[in-house]
C-alpha cells in the first residue's frame, strides 16, 4: 500500500493541489487530456491514506467504465484486499439507495428499470388505449405526435424535477404531454417500474420528503467527488448538494468548455455557479495536457476562446510541435469516405499504428452510411458505435423480457412483448381481451392470464395461455435455486427459443443462438451470488449500461461515432467529417447563441481527443438526408490558425488522387472494370499478396494470407503482380 508521499509522486503541481486539499468544497478545472481520472483517483486514495475511512467516501462518475476503471486505479495504488468506497454512476449509486428506502415512497423495493424500448413500448400502448393517431395531427406540430417526442417531453420535464401535476403545456403538444405524463406514470407504478429520470428524482424525493433518510446518507458519506461535473443535470446537482450540505467536503470535477448535453438535460450552469453555491471553494485548474501534440492543443485554443462565459484556460503540452492539422476539401461525401479509408491503409502500412488507433467521427449518425460501405468495399474492420447495440437486438430483448417476467410479473410491457415468442398463435383480439379484464379488475395482465378462465376467450386459447402461466411459474421456481446464467439456459430450453430462431432460417438463427450465448457470458459474471440475487443484480447492471461502456479498448477496429459519443475518449488519429455549414454547426443551432456555443464546445471536444494526427474534412456538396447540399464551408474552421494547417493539404490530395476528378461510379457496367480474371496474382496496400479465387460481377474474391477477402474493383486499390 503506497502511503501520501509515494501517492504524490508523479502529479504535477495543479493536481498536487487538487489531491491533498482534502476538507470543504473544491473545483476542480480540467482540461482536456489533463489528467483528471487521475487527480480524482490520487485524491481518493489520499483519503484513504489519511487515515479516512473508505466507507465515508462516495465518488460519482458518467459511466460504469470510468467507474471500474476508478475501482482498478485505487486497488493498484492501495492494494487489492483494500476495502473500497462507494463508487458508481449517479444511476447506480440512486438505485443502491431506492433498494433500501423506496418503501417510504409506497412502492416496492423489487422494481424494474425501463429503457428506452420499455418506454416506447409504453407509450405506444397509452397511445393506443387513448385512441391518438400520430399520423392524424396535421399542420407544423405533425411530427410531433408521436411517442418518442411525447417521452423526450416528459423526460425534459423530469430533469428539471418538473412532475405531472405541475407539467404545464400552453400549446397544442405540450397539452399532448400534460394529458400523457400522469398516465405515463400511472402505468410505471402499476408496472413497478422506474424510468431512468425516476432513478434520480425517486432520491430527491427522498431526501427532500424524509429528512432522517437524507441524514442517514450524509453521515454516510463525509467526502463527495463528482466527475464530470459539467454534464450533470438539475436533479444530479440537487442530489449532490443535499448530500453535501451537512459536511461541505465536497470536490467536483469538470470541465465547462467540453458541456455539450444540454439536449438530455444537462445545465452547465451547475459548474458556472459552484462558486456562487460555495463561495469559500478553491478552485484548482489542470492546464498541462498529456495527449495531444500542441500544434492540436493551439488550435483547440483557438476554437474554444470564441465563445464567451467561460473560466479562461490555456491547454499546454511538453509535446511541442507535432504533425500539422490537415484541412480537407472533397469533391463529395463519398470522396470524403474513400480519403479516410485510404489514409488508413497508409498509416497502417508505414507506421506502428493499428487499426483501433483510429476514429472517424460526425455530428449525425446518418453520415456513418456511405463512410461504412466504402470500409466495406476496403474490407477495413470497424465499428460502428450508436448503431444497432447488443442489449437493443430482438433476441436478446426477448430473453431479457422473459427474465423480467420471472422477476416481476407485473411488468405488462415485457409480458405482451413474449406472449408470442415463440408464435403461440396469441392474436390481437386475445390480447385485447385481457387488457379489458386486467383494467376491469384493477390488476395486471398477468392477472388476467392467470384467470383466463373467466374470460370469452375460446377453450383453444385458454389451454395455449394457461401453459404460458405454467411456464413462467415453473421458470419462477428455477430462479429460487438457479444462477442467471443458468436460468437463461432454462428459459432457452423450456421456452424453446432456439428452434423458434432456427425456424426462421438456419444463419440467421445461428447468429441469434450465438448473440444469447454472448448474454449467458456476460451473466456468468453474476453466478457467485446467491439464486435469485443473481437474477435482481444481472438485470440491474446491464439496465444501467451505455454506448461508452460498450466499448472494447482491445478491439483491433477503427470506430465510427458521433462526436457526442466521443466524449472521454482518446485516439492517435482523428478524422471529423462532414464540416460544413448546417452540418456542423447543425442547422438549428445557426439562429440560437446558446446553442451555437455548444455547437464550438462539440468541435473542441472533436479536436481534443486526437493525440498525434488530425483530418478536418469537408464537401463541396453532399447528398443528406434525401437531397443534395451545396454548404459553406463550418464557420469554426475559420478559427483555427493558417499557421497550424499543413500547408501541402491541396497537393497531398493531388498525389493521392483525390480532387482532380471524381471517383468512378460504383454501379458502372461490369466491362468498365479493370481486367482481372480468376487466378490472377495481386497485391493489396493492407492485406498484402493474395490470389483471385472467384469474380462475379464486380466482386472479386481473393485469398489473401490472413484469409479470404470479398471487394469490389470499382473501389478496391487493388494491382496486378
Amino acid at each position: 500500500m503506497k502511503n501520501r508521499e509515494e501517492i504524490l509522486a508523479k502529479l504535477n503541481p495543479a493536481q498536487i493541489e487538487a489531491v491533498t486539499r482534502l476538507k470543504g468544497p473544491l473545483l476542480v478545472v480540467a482540461g482536456a487530456g489533463s489528467g483528471k481520472t487521475r487527480a480524482l483517483t490520487h485524491r481518493i486514495a489520499y483519503l484513504i491514506a489519511s487515515g479516512i475511512s473508505p466507507h465515508e467516501i462516495l465518488a460519482v462518475t458518467f459511466t460504469n467504465k470510468a467507474a471500474e476503471e476508478m475501482k482498478n486505479r485505487i486497488r493498484d495504488m492501495l492494494g487489492k484486499k483494500i476495502t473500497m468506497p462507494t463508487v458508481g454512476t449517479f444511476h447506480s449509486v440512486c438505485v443502491q439507495i431506492l433498494r433500501r428506502e423506496i418503501q417510504h415512497l409506497g412502492r416496492e423495493n423489487n422494481f424494474l428499470i425501463y429503457d428506452t424500448t420499455d418506454q416506447k413500448l409504453l407509450m405506444k400502448r397509452i397511445f393506443k388505449d387513448k385512441h391518438i393517431d400520430p399520423s392524424a395531427s396535421s399542420g407544423q406540430e405533425k411530427n410531433n405526435y408521436n411517442p418518442s417526442a411525447v417521452l423526450a417531453a416528459i423526460s425534459g420535464a423530469k430533469s428539471q424535477l418538473i412532475g405531472p401535476e405541475k407539467f404545464v403545456g400552453g400549446s397544442r403538444f405540450g397539452n399532448l404531454v400534460a394529458e400523457l405524463f400522469p398516465v405515463y406514470e400511472k402505468k410505471l407504478a402499476e408496472a413497478n417500474a422506474l424510468d431512468f429520470d425516476d432513478l434520480l428524482n425517486k432520491v430527491v424525493e427522498l431526501f427532500e420528503k424524509f429528512p432522517k433518510i437524507l441524514e442517514k446518507y450524509q453521515e454516510k458519506w463525509h467526502f463527495i467527488s463528482v466527475d464530470e461535473y459539467q454534464d450533470t443535470n438539475l436533479a444530479q446537482a440537487r442530489i449532490t448538494n443535499l448530500l453535501a450540505e451537512k459536511y461541505r467536503n465536497l470536490c467536483v470535477i469538470g470541465d465547462p468548455d467540453q458541456s455539450i448535453y444540454s439536449w438530455r438535460g444537462a445545465d452547465i450552469t451547475n459548474i458556472r455557479d459552484f462558486k456562487k453555491n460555495y463561495p469559500e471553494a478553491k478552485i484548482v485548474k489542470l492546464e498541462q495536457n498529456y495527449r495531444s501534440t500542441m500544434n492540436i492543443l493551439e488550435a483547440a485554443n483557438a476554437i474554444i476562446s470564441r465563445n464567451g462565459n467561460r473560466e479562461d484556460k490555456k491547454l499546454w503540452s511538453e509535446k511541442t510541435g507535432g504533425e500539422k492539422i490537415y484541412l480537407l476539401e472533397m469533391n463529395d461525401e463519398r470522396e470524403e469516405a474513400e480519403f479516410i479509408a485510404s489514409e488508413i491503409e497508409r498509416k497502417i502500412m508505414e507506421s506502428n499504428y493499428f487499426y483501433r488507433d483510429c476514429v472517424v467521427l460526425y455530428r449525425t449518425n446518418a453520415q456513418s452510411r456511405v463512410i461504412e460501405e466504402v470500409f466495406l468495399r476496403h474490407g477495413l474492420p470497424h465499428r460502428i458505435i450508436g448503431g444497432v447495440k447488443f442489449y437493443a437486438r430482438k433476441e436478446i430483448k426477448d430473453v431479457l423480457s422473459y427474465l423480467k417476467i420471472i422477476q416481476n410479473p407485473r411488468d405488462d410491457i415485457s409480458l405482451l412483448r413474449i406472449l408470442n415468442v415463440p408464435s403461440r398463435k396469441i392474436g390481437l383480439k386475445t390480447v385485447e381481451v385481457l387488457q379489458k379484464k386486467a383494467t376491469e379488475v384493477g390488476g395486471g395482465i398477468w392477472d388476467a392470464l392467470k384467470n383466463c378462465r373467466e374470460t370469452e376467450i375460446p377453450e383453444s386459447k385458454k389451454e395455449v395461455l394457461e401453459r404460458f402461466v405454467r411456464l413462467i411459474e415453473d421458470l419462477q421456481k428455477l430462479n429460487r435455486t438457479n444462477t442467471a446464467a443458468s436460468l437463461i439456459k432454462n428459459v432457452l430450453a423450456r421456452a424453446k427459443l432456439k428452434e423458434y430462431w432456427m425456424s426462421e432460417g438456419e444463419i440467421e438463427g445461428e447468429a441469434r443462438t450465438e448473440n444469447v450465448l454472448e448474454l449467458i457470458s456476460v451473466a456468468a459474471k453474476y453466478d457467485a451470488l446467491e439464486p435469485a440475487v443473481s437474477l435482481a443484480t444481472f438485470l440491474e447492471e446491464i439496465s444501467l449500461l451505455s454506448d461508452a461502456d460498450q466499448i472494447e479498448d482491445k478491439e483491433n477496429a477503427i470506430l465510427l461515432m458521433s462526436l457526442h459519443a466521443a466524449k472521454g475518449l482518446e485516439f492517435p488519429i482523428v478524422f471529423i467529417a462532414g464540416l460544413e455549414q448546417n452540418i456542423f454547426p447543425h442547422s438549428r443551432s445557426l439562429l440560437e447563441p446558446k446553442q451555437l456555443e455548444e455547437e464550438r464546445r462539440l468541435f473542441y471536444v472533436g479536436v481534443t481527443r486526437a493525440m498525434d494526427n488530425l483530418f478536418l474534412l469537408r464537401a463541396r456538396q453532399r447528398m443528406f438526408f434525401g437531397e443534395t447540399q451545396m454548404n459553406a464551408p463550418s464557420e469554426f474552421l475559420k478559427d483555427i490558425p493558417e499557421s497550424l494547417l499543413a500547408e501541402e493539404s491541396r497537393r497531398e490530395l493531388k498525389r493521392r488522387g483525390f480532387g482532380e476528378k471524381a471517383l468512378p461510379d460504383e454501379n458502372q457496367p461490369e466491362g468498365s472494370l479493370p481486367e482481372f480474371q480468376k487466378g490472377d496474382l495481386v497485391a493489396h496496400p493492407v492485406f498484402g499478396e493474395g490470389k483471385i479465387i472467384a469474380l462475379v460481377g464486380g466482386v472479386v474474391e481473393v485469398d489473401f494470407p490472413g484469409g479470404v477477402k470479398k471487394l469490389a474493383l470499382s473501389i478496391a486499390p487493388l494491382r496486378k503482380i
